[in-house]
């Protein structure tokens, strides 16, 4: 017999395994509100760690360059910027250390060049100072500073470099070099003041991807053993850091570094 108001073919709906009760569809529905706040939770603290990590790095900046440099083995500068060189020359005619390694050198720039630019430090262009052309990064200078110093036995360095860059620079050199002993020289511009890097954009611009690739640094020091052999730092910068051809085809003429003080004393 069929009911009334039951078309053919058609059978009333049971509560099976397909339908979900009121209770079930509120756990989920809790469930998935906990999540979002879960992750919210997450998002926040991790936004605080980077906020007091981004504090920390501020602090860590030098305002004000050192009165006094200690004696060390060498010096190293990380090019960049003229004030850089012409410190890092003044500190080896101050006799900070017994020779300058100049990390970085643009293929087009030779000793001429930095001669004219500090035409008081010709002879000690000549006869104590080494251009670095292979250096990519702040990583390939690492790389080859190592090479120089134990080419040369050292077991100290002065690091000249900005102060905005110091921080990266030190945990580079540091995580290449663990026995030698690295002193910081930081050099101070007025084009980056980091005491606005709260309220000048123009500052927060180079200090935010500086401490980017600072948090970089860090952790890719604490997952590889060599930066020579590391392949985070070739997909990180995009290229390997350091130049594939040999030192002696760079610079420019492919420059000896007793050339200039050679022509002096031909003169």
């Amino acid at each position: 017999m069929v009911m009334m108001g039951i078309r053919h073919g058609q059978l009333p709906v049971r509560g099976g395994d397909n339908a979900m009760s009121p209770t079930a569809t509120s756990r989920r529905s809790s469930a998935g509100v906990w999540a979002w706040r879960l992750t919210l939770a997450v998002a926040a603290l991790l936004a605080l760690a980077l906020a007091g990590g981004y504090a920390g790095f501020i602090a860590r900046i030098e305002q004000r360059e050192p009165t006094v440099a200690p004696r060390t083995d060498a010096i190293v500068v990380v090019t960049g910027g003229a004030q850089r060189v012409g410190d890092a020359i003044g500190l080896l005619g101050a006799e900070r250390g017994s020779r300058l390694l100049i990390s970085g050198v643009n293929e087009r720039t030779g000793r001429e060049e930095l001669a004219k630019l500090n035409p008081s430090a010709r002879e000690l262009l000549g006869c104590c100072v080494d251009l670095d052309y292979r250096a990519r990064n702040t990583i390939g200078n690492a790389i080859e500073a190592r090479r120089w110093v134990r080419r040369h036995d050292f077991k100290s360095l002065l690091l000249v470099t900005s102060n905005y860059h110091m921080p990266r620079a030190l945990a580079e050199f540091s995580h290449a070099m663990p026995g030698v002993r690295v002193v910081p020289h930081p050099v101070v511009t007025e084009h980056i003041d980091a005491s606005s890097w709260w309220n000048e954009w123009r500052v927060a611009r180079v200090l935010v991807p500086e401490y980017v690739k600072y948090l970089v640094a860090r952790l890719r020091s604490m997952l590889e053993d060599d930066p020579e052999t590391s392949r985070l730092s070739v997909i990180i910068g995009g290229r390997k850091p350091v130049s594939s051809k040999p030192a002696s085809v760079l610079g420019p003429e492919n420059e000896k570094r007793t050339r200039l003080g050679a022509e002096e004393r031909g003169a």
